[in-house]
Parts: C-alpha cells; structure tokens; sequence
C-alpha cells in the first residue's frame, strides 16, 4: 500500500496535508473572485456616481436659460393680449374709412398679412411653444431628481413614485417604441432610503424590459402597494421570459443573455446590491414566451428595521 506524497520545498506532504493546501488554494481563488467582484462593484459605483453628478450639473446650466424663456414667453403672452385689443380697436375704425385710399391700404395689407389667419394661429403657436418648454423644465427637473447629488447619498424619506415617474420620463425614449406602461399604483408613504440608488434599480429594470419585448402589443406593468411595515413594487413585462437554466445566474456580475456589446451584465448584479444595502428583497418570477415580474421590497424605516434584526441580548 503506497502512501501519496508530494515534495516542495524538500519537505514531503501527506495526503491530508495535500487536501488542506488544496482547500486552502480554493479558499484564496474565492476570496479573489469576491475581491474582484467588489472591486467591480465599486468602480461601476463610482461611474454612477460620476454620471450622477454630470447629469446634475447640466440640468443645472439647462434650467437656467429654461427660466429665462418661460418667464418671457409669460410675459409675451400678456403683450400679446394687449395687442389684439388694439388691434380689434383698430379694426372697428377700419370701417370708418371705408372708400378712401387709407382703407383701401388697410384692407390689402390685411389681406396681404393674412390678419384673420395670424389672429387664430398665433395663440394655438404660443401655447404649443409654452407646452413645449414646460415639458423641457419637467425633464431637467426630473434629470434633477434622478441623479439626486445635492443630497450627498443622504438616507432621506422619499416618494417612490415620484422617483419612478423621473426614472419613467428619463427613459421614455427607450420605452415608448417598444411597449405602453400601465401604472397600478398603491397607496404608499415615504420610504428611507437612498434615493439616486433606488432610482438606479428602477433604470435597470425598466430597461431590461423594454429589452424583452420583441412584440406589437407589448407592455409594462407598474403596480406597487404596503404590507405592514415594508412596501413593495413591480414591474412586469410581456416579453420574452427567462430561461429557468439562467433565472439562478441573473444577479451574478457579468451574466448577460445579451449578445456581446450590448450588456455588461452588470445591471441586475448591482440592483440587487443595491437593494441588499437598503435591507430589501429583489424577487423575480418568469416564464419563456410569457413574460418576466421582479417584485421590489423594502422597509419603510431602516433604523426600526435595524432594530428588529439585532439580536435579543
């Protein structure tokens, strides 16, 4: 019977010397496979974090001259007033010069002017210019809201819908070819939490689902709602579906069904770190050709959270 060994060094290693340097080695390959995803983790943070506060700061400089143009164009509005007056003034005195070479002028600079045409064109022009620049305001302000800077990642009791619609407003271009959103929103209070964060993971899920969906009707459904002391949210799609061999890998760093260049495979990994941070839960439930729901859970007070899972002393 042969004893196995193994000579490093001079020194002569039994078989159970073997297996703990070899648990050993296995130790250290997952410690550096955590270190390396952490790390991950924190450069794609700081990335965020970066974009966060670019997209801050130009909200910042667009709603400047946004201001500017708002405030004038009320103002424009009420000279605007203030002219047609006079001009339905003069138009009542036009008669009065009727076979003379004056009204004859007027009556072909009117025409010539198109004056009736100007008349009812120039509001419907002003108000759609108005809605306009109030439809730019509420994105910047919703960029605003969005990157959340000013708050300096402050835990802050936050409107989750609100963070929603910003989120919603902010990627409407990539959903609103792909899909309509249907909203079925709860009563909800406030939730402490990071809010730039849990917008993030609100991005990242939306995204994905407009992704998903490869159909002419397709749709995304929003609902939310509380249970005692925690709230939840979903959103659920009509698209695709998971394949259940993948359902287990979707929040590991790097895993992505997405064909190369179009996903990092980041996405989830860092929405469920996320959501781990704020105590919650990140929940999915998908079927091929059906569709995808990851359901969001989080508690409305973290300290009272904090409290409930310290250990009875």
């Amino acid at each position: 019977m042969s004893i196995e060994s193994d000579q490093a060094d001079g020194l002569t290693l039994n078989p159970t010397q073997l297996q703990a340097l070899h648990r050993g080695k296995q130790e250290l390959l997952q410690l550096n496979a955590k270190l390396s995803e952490a790390q991950e983790k924190l450069v794609q943070s700081e990335k965020l974090a970066s974009i966060g506060q670019l997209a801050a700061g130009v909200a910042h400089e667009i709603n400047n001259p946004i201001g500017y143009i708002f405030s004038n164009f009320g103002t424009l509005e009420r000279y605007l007033v203030d002219l047609f007056e006079m001009l339905a003034a003069y138009e009542e005195a036009e008669t009065a010069l009727a076979g003379t070479p004056t009204g004859a002028r007027l009556k072909a600079l009117r025409g010539k002017v198109e004056l009736d045409f100007l008349k009812q064109d120039i509001p419907t022009l002003m108000a759609e210019s108005k809605e306009g620049i109030s439809r730019v305001r509420k994105i910047v302000q919703d960029l605003k809201d969005f990157s959340r800077v000013d708050n300096n990642q402050e835990w802050i009791l936050a409107d989750l819908h609100q963070g929603m619609e910003s989120t919603l407003n902010i990627v409407n271009n990539e959903i609103k070819y792909k899909a309509r959103v249907v909203k079925q929103y709860g009563d909800l209070p406030e939730v402490e939490c990071l809010a730039s964060e849990i917008n993030q993971v609100f991005m990242n899920l939306l995204i994905n689902a407009s992704h998903a969906i490869q159909r002419s009707d397709g749709c995304i459904t929003i609902s939310s709602g509380r249970a005692d002391d925690q709230v939840w949210l979903e959103i659920a799609d009509n698209g695709s579906g998971i394949d259940p061999e993948h359902l287990k890998r979707i929040f590991d760093p790097f895993f992505t069904t997405k064909p190369i260049g179009q996903g990092t495979g980041l996405g989830l990994s860092l929405s469920y770190g996320i959501i781990k941070k704020h105590q919650g839960q990140i929940l999915v439930d998908s079927q091929v050709g059906v569709g995808t729901r990851f359901r969001i859970v989080l508690p409305i007070d973290q300290r009272r959270n904090d409290a409930l899972q310290q250990p009875a002393v």
